[in-house]
């Protein structure tokens, strides 16, 4: 009892069942299997006997976890089942960070929740004991007040699902800006350290820069596909060919827009049996690559220079081999993945005159890539 307490910080005459199954599953299941008829005791010493079916379902629960047959998702549901735990996922998708991962904001909107839902058993509107039965209707009230929690306004405003979504997205953006610096900051230093410094192919990028702006005006992949990465669809082209160039090379390994959008695309957008278009799949290729894999393979073919293979395969190896980045040990499965990413990569480059039709890393791919990558993360304002 006094663990419990301790564990849910507050007085025996308080405590939930939701404070119950929190502080059962804190310890070794077949621990708490042996503390539960005392804990049920002192509980009822206490003036807070809880339920038949909660202590029941306790001991159901912990049974199936020390026996190793209880999932994470029964375990998940037996805690909700106390009427007082929020769900980690709401019938309209609203998922609430681990524990250990909210921020200040996720924790408040997290414990307000939780005081909203003790509310709403103190008054008898939600019933922990049907809960834990099963009974479906039970749940639909429940699953209903969190929803309706979580998209109502609190006196100061702040609409609770929206205030924890925003923080995620910011902490998801700080941590990408953070990535991103170390990254530019290690391509600078690699570039930086070259025994030989590339040099500009101007005959090669004029070449390039006219293919381009041809290949940009006509409708499909991979025109759309190219605009699409250097956010050409919003923004007037460059007249510079060394502008448009490096423009594009850059949306490559950091697009900027999607695809512009048809009269259609919400429809298709909402069928989940249609296949992936080849324009989207490719967006969806580069937009899968970290920061770690672009600087480990551009970094690899400026070292090595022009002339050097740099099919998607070969890309995945340098990679999987660099010392520029941490890499675990991949087995063939992580390999053939990340030659799939770069299969699109390779398939774009050639477009831009960066590899030849033989997948081999020319001049003009020799001098750009590293540019093209710097420009990609340096801030707007660089």
């Amino acid at each position: 009892m006094d663990f419990l307490c301790a564990h849910a910080a507050r007085p025996a005459s308080a405590i939930t069942r939701r404070d119950v199954a929190r502080a059962l599953l804190a310890v070794p299941s077949g621990v708490a299997l042996v503390a539960l008829p005392d804990l049920r005791r002192a509980m009822m010493s206490a003036g807070n006997p809880l339920s038949l079916p909660f202590w029941e379902s306790a001991k159901a629960t912990l049974s199936s976890i020390e026996s190793g047959v209880a999932t994470v998702g029964d375990v998940q549901r037996w805690v909700e089942s106390t009427g007082t735990e929020p769900m980690l996922m709401t019938p309209s998708y609203f998922v609430w960070p681990e524990e250990d991962e909210r921020g200040p904001v996720a924790a408040e909107m997290f414990a307000r929740l939780v005081a909203y839902l003790e509310e709403k058993v103190e008054v008898g509107e939600i019933d922990p004991d049907a809960l834990v039965a099963g009974d479906q209707e039970a749940r639909r009230v429940y699953e209903e007040l969190q929803e309706h929690w979580l998209s109502t306004p609190l006196p100061d405003g702040r609409v609770p699902g929206f205030a924890v979504s925003d923080e995620q997205d910011e902490e998801l953006f700080a941590a990408w800006d953070e990535e991103e610096a170390f990254a530019l900051s290690e391509l600078r230093r690699i570039v930086a350290g070259l025994p030989e410094q590339p040099e500009l192919p101007a005959g090669d990028l004029e070449a390039a820069g006219a293919r381009l702006r041809e290949l940009l005006a006509e409708p499909g992949y991979p025109g759309n596909v190219l605009r699409a990465c250097a956010g050409f669809d919003d923004a007037p082209m460059p007249d510079d060919d060394g502008e448009l160039w490096l423009a594009v090379a850059a949306g490559i390994a950091g697009p900027i827009s999607d695809l512009s959008e048809g009269g259609d695309a919400l429809e298709e957008f909402a069928d989940l049996d249609r296949e992936l278009s080849l324009e989207d799949a490719t967006l969806a290729d580069l937009c899968a690559i970290q920061h770690a894999d672009w600087l480990a393979g551009v970094a690899a073919l400026t070292r090595l220079g022009p002339g050097v293979l740099a099919s998607p395969e070969r890309i995945a190896r340098l990679i999987a081999e660099s010392e520029d980045i941490d890499v675990d040990d991949q087995d063939d499965d992580d390999l053939d993945a990340t030659e799939t990413l770069f299969a699109s990569v390779v398939g774009l480059w050639a477009q831009l005159g960066i590899v030849d039709r033989s997948e081999v890393l020319t001049p003009l791919g020799w001098w750009g890539l590293p540019k093209a990558l710097e420009r990609a993360w340096s801030p707007a304002a660089e």
